[in-house]
C-alpha cells in the first residue's frame, strides 16, 4: 500500500498582505506553515480556511494580536521532523542532533533551499509587499513515506513558475 501523500504549503513575509496568487498557491495543501513577519491576524484566519495552520512569529510581528505566536515551533509531518523559524540566524537547536529533516524560516524575503548536513533549509521568499527585485513567492513540500519533494513558486499575476525541485528523502 502506497503512503497518504501530504502537501504542506508554505508562505512567509506577508507583511499584512495576502495576495489571491498566494492563497491560490496553497489550496490544495493539507497543512500550512507561515514562517513569520504575518502582519495581521487576519492572514492567518484566511489561510486556516484552507487548511490548520503552523505560524511563527518574525521580527514586525508585534501587538496583542501577535502575543500568542510562538517565535518556533517544531512538529511532525507525514513522517518527518519539521522545525519552523522566521530568521534562520537565530536557530538555537543543531537540526541534526534533534532529527530535524526540514527547517523552514523566512525574513530574508528570498526563495531558497539547500541540503546540509541531510536536512533540508527552505525559504519560500515573500509572498507579501515586493521588496527590491526579488520575486514573489510561496513553497510546497509534498511528504510521502518520509520523502519530501520540496517545490519554490514564484507568484505572478498570469502565471505561477516553478523556480525549484528537487526530492529529498529523511531516511
Amino acid at each position: 500500500m502506497n503512503p497518504v501523500l501530504l502537501r504542506v504549503g508554505l508562505i512567509s513575509d506577508t507583511h499584512g498582505l495576502l495576495r489571491p496568487e498566494a492563497l491560490e498557491a496553497m489550496r490544495g495543501s493539507d497543512l500550512i506553515v507561515h514562517a513569520g513577519d504575518i502582519g495581521d491576524a487576519g492572514i492567518i484566519d484566511a489561510l486556516e480556511r484552507i487548511a490548520p495552520v503552523v505560524a511563527v512569529r518574525g521580527n514586525n510581528d508585534v501587538g496583542g494580536w501577535a502575543s500568542g505566536i510562538r517565535e518556533v515551533e517544531t512538529f511532525e509531518a507525514g513522517g518527518i521532523s519539521i522545525h519552523v523559524i522566521h530568521d534562520l540566524a537565530q536557530i538555537d537547536i543543531d537540526p541534526v542532533a534533534s532529527a530535524v529533516a526540514v527547517v523552514v524560516s523566512g525574513h530574508s524575503h528570498r526563495p531558497s533551499q539547500a541540503l546540509r548536513d541531510g536536512v533540508l533549509y527552505i525559504n519560500p521568499g515573500s509572498a507579501g509587499p515586493r521588496r527590491f527585485t526579488l520575486p514573489i513567492s510561496v513553497g510546497v513540500i509534498s511528504i510521502r513515506g518520509g520523502v519530501f519533494d520540496p517545490e519554490l513558486i514564484e507568484l505572478d499575476v498570469s502565471s505561477r513558475a516553478t523556480i525549484g525541485r528537487r526530492q529529498w528523502s529523511a531516511m
